[in-house]
């Protein structure tokens, strides 16, 4: 025969869960707030690439053509204070020149033919010292350069500016949830979560080619303008009722 006490056991224990998975299921009342902070800066580094293209009967002398220009220009730029690191070579290619001729008398196109070569070559550089970017792109087309794009602007530590516009995010994020419980006639609770979504709007970057200069050039005019760090939080808090 089997005992009797486990059995009353096993009821009570059933008899006593029932409540608390009532109240596991009721969700607990929460508000859920997006808030966006932003922090403006001036930028402090900036970032261009600067090549040379050169063209040739054949590739030998098209390359030897840049490489002694891709040299000076390199040289330039170390000399202007450009640190080696932050000389970088982004492209290279070789590619030929095709003189392409309409049909012939018979009406049959003949095939294009090679009449030179072209090489490229370009650098991507990094500039700290943002008030020698004029000056700097200006000795870049002396040197050689025929072709500057791609010019950015960044901060080169931003994570202050977006601690700020973390902070403000939150803030921005709170106020609006004290004016929804406030009209609710609640109050906020406990943070239940906390997520975060992040973007950087920098000016557009200025894109031009240089095919001359003279040596007494002024300084090619530069516009920085400003970064602008977005964060954009989004908070979760649980709500207080009269009841609680």
């Amino acid at each position: 025969m089997r005992p009797f006490l486990p059995v009353v056991s096993l009821a009570i224990l059933a008899g006593l869960s029932l409540p608390a998975l009532a109240d596991s299921a009721t969700p607990t009342p929460s508000i859920s707030i997006q808030g966006r902070g932003e922090v403006v800066a001036a930028p402090d580094t900036a970032s261009v690439t600067a090549g040379v293209t050169t063209q040739g009967a054949t590739a030998r002398e098209a390359l030897d053509a840049n490489t002694k220009a891709m040299a000076g220009l390199i040289t330039t730029l170390k000399t202007a204070g450009v640190d080696a690191k932050d000389i970088q070579t982004s492209d290279f290619s070789v590619s030929p020149q095709y003189l392409y001729s309409d049909k012939d008398a018979n009406g049959v196109t003949p095939p294009p033919r090679i009449t030179g070569y072209n090489v490229q070559n370009g650098v991507n550089v990094k500039i700290r010292k943002l008030a020698d970017l004029g000056k700097i792109l200006d000795q870049i087309v002396t040197a050689g350069s025929n072709t500057i794009n791609g010019i950015s602007f960044s901060v080169e530590d931003p994570a202050k500016l977006l601690d700020e516009a973390r902070k403000a995010a939150f803030a921005d994020a709170e106020g609006k949830a004290k004016t929804y419980a406030d009209a609710a006639g609640v109050g906020l609770g406990s943070i239940l979560s906390i997520a975060e979504g992040s973007d950087v709007s920098p000016p557009q970057p200025m894109m031009f080619k240089a095919m001359a200069a003279r040596a007494d050039a002024a300084p090619v005019p530069v516009e920085a303008g400003q970064l602008t760090f977005d964060v954009n939080a989004s908070v979760v808090w649980a709500l207080k009722t009269s009841s609680d």
